[in-house]
Formats: C-alpha cells, structure tokens, sequence
C-alpha cells in the first residue's frame, strides 16, 4: 500500500510539473491562431482560429531576414565549435601533458561567465574593427561559449571509450588519423550530437549578443528580431503575431529534440557514469 501511494504521489507531482512546463506553450500556440480582439478574450482557445498571424509573419521581411540569419549563424557556430572541441576532447582523454585538468577547469569558468559582462567591450571592439552587425560578429562571441561547453562534454564522453579499441586498429594497420575517424568518432557520435544540439540551442536562442552586437535586419536573428515586430501593421497590436513567429522558431528545436533523443540521451547518461 505504502508503495501504491509512492508511485501515486510521484506520478501526481510528475503530471503537475509537466502540465506547469507545458502551459504557458500551449497558450502561445493558441494566441498564435486567434485574431483581431480575440486576444483579449479570457477563454484558453479561440473562438475563430485563424492562419492570418502565420501568413502575416511569413510576409515580413524583419521575421524573414532574421531565421535566415538565426539558422546560419547558428549552423556555423554549432559545427566549428564541435569540431574543434572534438580534436581538443581527444587530446584531452587521450594524451598525458601538463595543464589538463586546468583546461577543463578554465571552460567550465568560460562556460558559466555571464554574457552581459562582454557586451560592452564586444560592442566598442567591434565598431573598431568592422564587425557590428555581421554574421561573424556573433559568431566569435557564440562560440566562445558553446566551445567550452562542448569541449566539457565531449571530453567526459571520450573518457569512456575503451583504449584498446583504437590500439586494436592500429595493430591491423590503421594509422591515427584511420583509427580515430573509423573508430573513435562512431562510437563518439551520441557524445557528438549531445554537444552539438547544446550548442545549437545557446546560439539558436541568444537574444542579449543578438540585439546588442546588431542595428539592422543584415545580421539580427530571430530572438532580438522579435523584439521590433509590429505585426501586419504598426498600429496592429502584435501580440498574436509574435505568437505565431515564436512557435515557427521552436518548430526546429523540437524536431532536432525528437530526432536525436536517443543520441542525445545516451551522450549525456554515458558521459556522467564515469569522471
């Protein structure tokens, strides 16, 4: 009886937690198919569902400009930083030198440094040089966050492939660079794709670099972009509008979630079994 009410009252507290979670997406799904005054209705859903919200988002060019810009420069950022953080995650787990273990410590600090602190000397810094409102302009600072979050995972990940693996390859034959690409990377993948997907949401979802390091539709992507949408109109309340545009720009993360969940789940869980 006891374990009937512990597994009743953890199955409450898990439905309660994803119901919390899930509310206030729902809402915006359904602000999203509402129109005119039916916004300021108090009902859950629509009395008039409407696409008028996702045409009017798909014909601004502000929205349009900046998912071009928010999948570019996150693609980018995302796949440097996974390779880069892949080649020095090996050498970490790999190799016996001096300083490792600072490393990692100095990308963990790098990782949880607050962004606001860069902001300023990132703006100056690049009005100097040319970079402000530039692809390139976020994806330095980008990656000087998603590289140490990525070089953190996949270095814990690399730690629990065996060494005899790739000692074994190279016995048949193979040289180094064979063992690690036909060898190591396979087996890391999971570890690779959990590294990449976190670095993906970061730069996906930045909004403080991104209306701070750009003025103009060129570079903005979609978080700050959200923040100047009007609407069909200036004079339309764009309530409903953001709606629609902030669940087109979760679609991606939710099927990059449901695509690789095995991959993403089994990189994080491999790489806490061991330090």
């Amino acid at each position: 009886m006891n374990k009937r009410r512990t597994e009743l009252g953890w199955a409450t507290a898990g439905i309660f937690v994803i119901g919390y979670t899930l509310l206030p997406v729902l809402w915006i799904i359904s602000l999203s198919f509402k129109k005119g005054d039916d916004i300021n209705n108090r009902t859950f859903l629509p009395k008039n569902w409407t696409l008028d919200n996702y045409h009017t988002v798909f014909k601004t060019d502000l929205f349009t400009s900046a998912l071009r810009n928010s999948i570019g420069v996150a693609l980018i950022a995302t796949f440097v930083s996974v390779i880069i953080a892949t080649f020095c995650a090996y050498a970490i787990a790999r190799l016996d030198f001096p300083g490792k273990r600072l490393i990692l410590s100095v990308a963990l600090a790098i990782a949880v440094f607050p962004q606001i602190a860069l902001v300023g000397p990132l703006f100056d810094v690049w009005r100097r040089i040319g970079l402000y409102d530039t692809w390139l302009g976020l994806i330095i600072p980008y990656m000087s966050f998603t590289l140490p979050l990525s070089l953190w995972t996949l270095s814990a990940f690399f730690r629990q492939i065996p060494w005899e693996m790739e000692q074994a390859a190279q016995v048949d034959g193979a040289t180094a660079w064979q063992a690690f690409r036909k060898v190591i990377v396979p087996l890391a993948a999971p570890g690779v794709f959990t590294a990449a997907i976190l670095a993906f949401f970061f730069a996906w979802n930045d909004f403080l670099f991104s209306i701070s390091l750009t003025s103009t539709n060129k570079a903005r992507t979609v978080p700050a972009a959200l923040a100047f949408f009007t609407g069909a109109s200036q004079f339309q309340n764009p309530t409903a509008a953001i709606s629609a545009a902030a669940v087109i720009v979760t679609i991606p993360v939710i099927l990059l979630v449901l695509v690789f969940q095995r991959k993403i789940v089994a990189g994080l869980t491999s790489g806490a079994v061991k330090g």
